[in-house]
């Protein structure tokens, strides 16, 4: 009987898909993981508002974020990864996105993020990095509107550093500034000033956020360390700002690093490797390598195992289940599906737009069969396997109905607000049979076993619990499969460049200053800012600088309400007045005339400040 019943249903689900239908599903999934205050828009309605007393023990504002999986502590790793793909999602197929009308809800899933993780980077070498303690939360199965578990908050510092920690934060936040940059220039440059701090901090504080946060290593610890993240932060923040700075790094630490040399089959919230591998892959494509190239071909190189090994034709090839799904753990194998099912549709489309071909070990491997190639997985995901059994709650006929997630599993707080005590929970939810009273639509749960096994039951947690970080790659490519072929080049920068009205910062310079003119504004801009070192001395050892910066209203108009942002400061500083966290003009100007200057000049015993410009006003 069962594989009458198999026949029955495969005709259905090799009928073809609904990419456009998996994509807003999917997308829809992150609103059923907020936590914080829920907006006026919240299209799932079974969820309210929940942890809205978050950081408040530790004197700062948590309230926001994500919920990881199916339960209800806010990890920063996995939180930070899921932003930055779902970033990386709408840079590559933004434009997709928006034809199907859903740009502006992933837009909307990244900034309920970013949001939180501003609140979390309180200070530039402080990063909160979990709130909630994993023991004491899987003790109970609650609602995240009823929790009573412990909501203690848990940070790096220079003392307690976590590198791959703040690595991940500083790459979700430059990745997510491209996201904003057309629709909200402000809120992008916030973002980069974020990233380029956050990812100071984990370059100068080296070490792995598990042993800072040791309450996170029994669910999110960082086997890979920290050098992939720091590779992963400073690849975004070249892509973000095409600063050179970030471009150097990469070239000379490829190697010291590991980017050069690990040859990897995985990608996911922990390994970066082959995620780096894949962007410095595509700068070298783009013709930015400039004195790097003989590195960044390495990366290259090991990119293209990533790619040859997933496929099949590699030296050392993935493993997959007898249906053909990429298999690599017994617990949520699917969070490596749809990851890197991701790097190989972007490396697709890069070979596409380089006209070139993948070369394997086996045999060479045209762009259009790695496509092929990631929408077999999708497929499989929604419903092309064995059991015919879509793996995306919501999707299709078939589909998991005892979900490993504590609020789908309990009647909604709106339907019956009675308290679901901690252990209450376990004896009247989670042991029950039926089908969860709440449809998580859109999450993608575990999956099958080595063997395409499914048991659709609550209490098996390594196969139908969702997770973030499984959807988040996935947007993307549901929205490259939805629009079709044709018409994609994506070595051609696909964002609108530097908001008018930003400069870039300094890079990073080496401890003995070369003082240049700062980066400056693109040639658009109507505000230019130089900078030069005036003099120098030394005073019982230490060796202080003297800056002049000037600043330059290139317009017809008059610039007012001018306000500057000047980080890496460390000094006293004349010229300028302090007005929270800017500079505005000095009390005796209120105005720059088109074509004139002014200077402000400021002391310290390090390289230039960062001077960018936060906003302004021409009359």
């Amino acid at each position: 009987m069962a594989p009458l019943l198999l026949l029955l249903c495969l005709p259905f689900a090799l009928a073809g898909h609904d990419y456009g239908q998996a994509l807003s599903k999917s997308i829809l999934f992150f609103e059923a993981q907020r936590s914080g205050f829920l907006p006026r828009n919240q299209r799932v309605t079974w969820r309210s508002n929940s942890g809205l007393y978050d950081g408040k023990a530790n004197g700062v504002d948590l309230v926001g974020g994500y919920y990881d999986a199916g339960d209800n502590v806010k990890f920063g790793l996995p939180m930070a990864f899921t932003v930055t793909m779902m970033s990386w999602s709408i840079i590559e197929y933004g434009k997709q996105m928006a034809a199907s009308g859903e740009l502006g809800h992933a837009m909307e899933a990244v900034k309920w993020g970013t949001d939180y993780f501003i609140k979390a980077h309180p200070e530039p070498n402080v990063l909160y990095g979990e709130v909630g303690d994993g023991n004491t939360d899987h003790y109970c199965w609650q609602r995240p509107e009823d929790m009573t578990t412990n909501r203690r908050a848990y940070k790096i510092s220079p003392s307690n550093p976590g590198s791959d920690l703040a690595g991940e934060t500083a790459a979700a936040m430059a990745a997510a500034s491209i996201v904003f940059r057309r629709s909200n220039p402000t809120y992008s440059r916030e973002l980069l000033r974020h990233a380029y701090q956050l990812f100071d901090f984990a370059d100068k504080y080296r070490g792995k956020y598990d042993s800072s946060i040791n309450v996170a290593q029994k669910y999110y610890r960082s086997i890979s360390g920290y050098n992939d993240e720091l590779l992963w932060a400073a690849a975004w923040l070249f892509q973000a700002s095409n600063n050179q700075y970030y471009l150097d790094y990469l070239g000379n630490n490829g190697d010291s690093l590991g980017g050069t040399g690990w040859g990897m089959t995985e990608f996911s919230w922990d390994v970066k490797y082959s995620g780096v591998q894949t962007l410095v892959a595509k700068f070298l494509m783009q013709g930015k390598a400039g004195r790097h190239t003989a590195v960044f071909e390495k990366y290259q190189q090991k990119a293209e195992y990533f790619m040859c090994s997933c496929v099949g034709k590699g030296s050392r090839n993935a493993q997959k289940t007898p249906g053909g799904l990429i298999y690599r753990q017994r617990w949520n194998n699917m969070q490596f599906v749809t990851s890197s099912s991701f790097l190989i549709t972007v490396y697709s489309d890069y070979l596409t737009s380089s006209r070139r071909t993948l070369k394997c070990a086996s045999g060479n491997v045209a762009p259009n069969e790695l496509l092929s190639f990631a929408k077999s997985q999708v497929d499989y995901i929604l419903g092309d396997n064995p059991r015919a059994t879509s793996y995306m709650v919501g999707y299709g006929n078939n589909y998991p109905q005892q979900v490993h997630h504590r609020a789908s599993s309990i009647v909604s707080y709106k339907k019956d607000s009675s308290f679901v005590s901690c252990r209450g929970g376990y004896a009247t939810w989670f042991s029950r049979k039926a089908s969860d009273p709440n449809l998580l639509t859109g999450a993608i749960v575990g999956g099958p076993d080595a063997y395409d096994n499914f048991a659709d039951q609550r209490d098996n947690y390594e196969q139908t619990e969702p997770a973030t970080y499984n959807n988040a790659p996935l947007l993307g490519i549901l929205a490259r499969l939805h629009a079709g072929h044709g018409g994609y080049n994506q070595l051609l920068p696909v964002v609108p460049t530097q908001p008018k009205s930003a400069a870039l910062p300094k890079p990073k310079a080496a401890p003995e200053p070369k003082v240049t003119p700062a980066t400056p504004a693109p040639s658009s801009s109507p505000i230019a800012i130089s900078q030069r070192k005036t003099t120098s001395w030394t005073s019982k050892g230490v060796t202080y600088y003297r800056y002049s910066a000037i600043v330059t209203n290139k317009s017809a108009k008059t610039l007012t309400n001018l306000k500057l942002s000047v980080s890496k400061l460390y000094g006293p500083i004349w010229g300028l007045t302090k007005a929270g966290n800017s500079y505005v003009f000095p009390s005796w100007i209120n105005s720059l005339p088109a074509g004139k200057s002014m200077e402000f000049v400021y002391i310290h015993s390090a390289s230039p400040a960062n001077v960018l410009v936060s906003s302004y006003s021409l009359a």
